[in-house]
């Protein structure tokens, strides 16, 4: 017996002088290829820890520091595999099916989610041409990590999901942008492609933000801020709830607005939370780039938006110690709960934060549905941007037009533009321009295509002062270049804006 509650006393202790792996390091795993790559684990304080990659020639020693941790970087050539890589401590492990290829962060909120298959979400209705796609998906050497969502408090070490193999049969759960793009970029370079997905419907970017870059910023720390006052008025919150109920079960008729719930410590919209829960976990696994696909939540402080996204930009680039790492997002679609200024913060963001992209999907969005289903074409514009800035594509026009200057001439603002090889119209004449004078009040105003100009009149506006393109919750423009790129929306002047204060 004494033996017995020996063994059992001690099982802890073997159990974590074994070596772990965090949930990234399994098998079907794809490495970024021709590079160092970073492997990690934990075991009992000073262990030795042999990493064997079978494509490497010799294996790679390490020693578990006073907290258990250990990491090694190990060389990567060509894409190629599969390959295996042998963990040796007290125990050993082997990761199978490893293959090298791209890697990338795919991340945001529902339409980031959005499958290519109808989910159990009522959402969640799937690509449009799904059926067409599914039994097409004969790719094994394209994977998916689909990490779960967790509201977590603190930084965790670890995340939780696997490395699932692209077929006809899996497919369905893939994130649908995250597909697209991983497709387009496996077929043009011919290599494997691995992507890390980590997406929560309905989450601002906060959420997605490390605590310190919040809190060191004083025009974000109003979030924390709110968020803080929210917690303490909890109690508050909860009465006035039940007293909102009672009153609407005795008259039914009533008007009394429900109170406005404030965030709660375990609200997916928490700021931090979901960084802490979801993105702290995969660093410091390798990456080519990351795609994002977020913004709606952030709609209400669009202005504030400007500063936050460059900030998370940047803090991920520094957990990943890759301040160049590209970064290509999607600015938000015409729908009728969004508004022109977070199309325009996102446009900001892409002028001001270099290695960055931004797709423009005005012709690709439904203004009664804030989950388009056409995902096929948004996975193939941001694969654009990594071809042509991150793979060095060469010829490829990856952008539609971006306004870049306005001259003013005979009562006439002409408008000139970036990326506007064959500026062309669809169908019919050009709209959604607006045109102002020194009152600020805007007209309807014609535009016109000259070479790779647009010049915009207005026979309500003698003397033309700014020029607004697309500035509405659901635009329908139609100026694209010759690759069939639309043109981001965009304004001329910089006065005062709808969403500027709110923080």
């Amino acid at each position: 017996m004494r033996y017995f509650l020996l063994l059992f006393l001690c099982l802890p202790f073997f159990s974590y002088a074994d070596v772990t792996l965090p949930a990234l390091l399994a098998d079907n795993l794809v490495l970024q290829q021709k590079t160092t790559v970073a492997l990690w684990g934990w075991a009992a304080p000073g262990e030795t820890v042999t990493v064997a990659a079978s494509w490497q020639k010799a294996p790679i020693k390490t020693t578990a520091d006073t907290q258990g941790s250990w990491l090694v970087r190990v060389p990567t050539g060509k894409a190629g595999g599969p390959y295996t890589i042998t963990i040796q401590g007290n125990n050993k492990l082997t990761i199978s099916n490893v293959l090298l290829g791209e890697v990338w962060l795919c991340s945001g909120q529902s339409n980031m989610k959005f499958s290519v298959d109808k989910g159990a979400a009522k959402w969640m209705t799937g690509v449009k041409n799904a059926a067409e796609v599914m039994p097409q998906a004969k790719f094994p050497a394209i994977r998916m990590f689909t990490v779960a969502e967790r509201v977590a408090d603190v930084p965790e070490r670890d995340v939780a999901g696997s490395w699932t193999v692209c077929s006809p049969e899996t497919v369905g759960k893939f994130s649908a942008v995250a597909y697209f793009f991983g497709l387009e970029i496996h077929r043009k370079l011919g290599v494997p492609v691995g992507l890390i997905h980590a997406s929560w419907g309905g989450t601002p970017a906060e959420s997605w933000t490390r605590k310190e870059i919040l809190k060191n910023n004083p025009l974000l720390r109003p979030i924390l801020a709110r968020y803080e006052a929210g917690l303490t008025q909890r109690p508050a919150y909860e009465l006035a709830l039940a007293a909102w109920k009672q009153e609407k079960a005795a008259n039914p008729q009533s008007k009394t607005p429900k109170p406005a719930e404030p965030l709660s410590a375990s609200s997916n919209k928490s700021p931090a939370k979901l960084y802490n829960g979801m993105i702290r976990g995969l660093e410091p696994y390798t990456l080519r780039g990351v795609i994002w696909y977020q913004g709606e939540s952030n709609a209400e402080r669009a202005y504030q938006y400007r500063t936050l996204f460059p900030a998370m930009i940047a803090s991920w680039r520094q957990d990943w110690q890759q301040p160049e790492l590209p970064f290509y997002f999607v600015q938000i679609a015409p729908h009728k709960s969004q508004n022109a200024e977070i199309r325009e913060a996102q446009l900001v963001s892409w002028q001001t934060v270099p290695h960055t992209g931004m797709v423009v999907t005005t012709d690709v969005g439904d203004s009664l549905d804030i989950h388009p289903r056409d995902k096929q074409t948004v996975g193939h514009r941001l694969a654009l941007w990594a071809l042509a800035k991150t793979y060095g594509e060469k010829n490829l026009l990856y952008s539609g037009p971006l306004y870049k200057s306005m001259e003013v001439k005979n009562g006439e603002a002409r408008l000139a533009f970036d990326y506007a090889a064959g500026l062309d119209a669809k169908d019919g004449a050009l709209r959604e321009f607006t045109l102002a004078g020194p009152d600020s009040v805007f007209h309807p105003a014609q535009a016109r295509i000259e070479g790779r100009a647009v010049v915009v009149s207005s026979p309500q506006v003698a003397q033309p002062v700014a020029v607004r393109f697309g500035w509405s919750k659901s635009p329908m423009p139609n100026l694209f270049n010759g690759a069939g790129l639309p043109a981001s929306p965009f304004r001329t002047d910089n006065w005062w804006a709808l969403t500027q204060g709110k923080n």
